[in-house]
């Protein structure tokens, strides 16, 4: 749920799932012992018999996150393979351990300074290896620790404000090349402000913190959601066509008003009121024009009584709002 556009983070690992690896190793019998010895220890391995397997592989948007990467290999050789992993654009960077016969301190060098994060000799003994292996796994669950600060709504868990702008900056960008449309959707909290006043600022948060799962559970697997403001949320639709737009933002309307929340032993019921902009394929709309487009047509459905879905004019009276 709530994946951003392919440029873009993904909802990152949890520290219970299985970390998968890469042994990228043209020799078929080192591959099978690094694959089994490698799985033993807990790891999912995928492997690649040469280096331009093993860059298909890393160059894909869910790659693995640890690799052991031989240092020749038909193809790209193990520090060109570094070089095109580094030179890639992304938030989830792999850590690259190079595996070689060598063992000058120059070879060393040369790995680091081609991107590898680590070295080690094919006579390492494998308790070293995996010792390695394990300092790589931290430290890539630092950077995702790190990458979740930066990127995430600490109450609610969604993407947080300059998040989603990024996500829908990607998604503009994809429109224009592709000749597509992109929706987006407002949704304010109505009468947030009563909760806090009347049942205090934890209350406020424990109804932000349900609000935000049931919009979540509402959306489909390729539209993404982020706490815009203090109650508003932004969501992002990927082409969808004006009435598929409206069906989700009244599934997101339906979603938080069908039950009260509940909170120390009080039932507090919520609405929202939803805003929706689309831009066609034939003039997509910046996502300064489709964010105030929204917010207009939100507005509008709070003077019209909030708990409804209200949708922007046209997209060629949209630029002049």
């Amino acid at each position: 749920m709530n994946n951003l556009a392919a440029s873009f983070p993904q909802a990152h690992r949890t520290r219970a799932e299985t970390v998968r690896i890469l042994i990228a190793e043209d020799d078929p019998f080192s591959r099978r012992f690094l694959t089994r010895t490698v799985a033993k220890w807990g790891y999912e391995v995928e492997t690649a018999c040469d280096g331009d397997e093993a860059w298909e592989v890393l160059r894909q948007e869910n790659a693995p996150r640890l690799a052991i990467i031989d240092w020749v290999m038909p193809g790209l050789n193990g520090p060109e393979l570094c070089r095109c992993v580094r030179q890639q654009k992304t938030s989830e960077p792999a850590y690259l351990i190079m595996l070689t016969g060598k063992g000058q301190t120059a070879d060393l060098v040369e790995a680091m300074e081609a991107g590898a994060d680590d070295f080690a000799t094919k006579s390492t003994d494998v308790r070293e290896l995996k010792a390695r292996l394990r300092a790589g796994k931290r430290i890539v669950e630092l950077q995702d620790d790190l990458l979740r600060l930066a990127t995430r709504d600490s109450l609610t868990g969604l993407w947080n404000r300059r998040a989603i702008l990024d996500a829908l900056d990607c998604e503009v960008a994809r429109a224009e090349r592709h000749s597509t449309s992109i929706g987006v959707i407002l949704a304010d909290l109505d009468r947030f402000k009563q909760v806090n006043d009347s049942h205090g600022h934890a209350a406020g948060d424990a109804v932000l913190a349900e609000v935000a799962g049931r919009m979540s559970n509402a959306l489909r697997d390729y539209d993404t959601i982020g706490r815009y403001g203090g109650e508003e949320f932004l969501i992002v639709l990927p082409d969808p066509i004006c009435a598929e737009a409206a069906t989700v933002a009244e599934r997101i309307r339906t979603a938080v008003e069908s039950k009260p929340i509940s909170y120390e032993e009080q039932a507090l019921s919520v609405s929202v009121s939803c805003g929706v902009a689309v831009s066609d394929r034939e003039q997509n709309l910046d996502a300064d024009e489709l964010i105030r487009a929204a917010d207009v047509a939100m507005y509008q459905a709070k003077a019209q009584g909030r708990n409804r879905v209200n949708h922007a004019p046209s997209t060629d009276q949209i630029g002049a709002i």
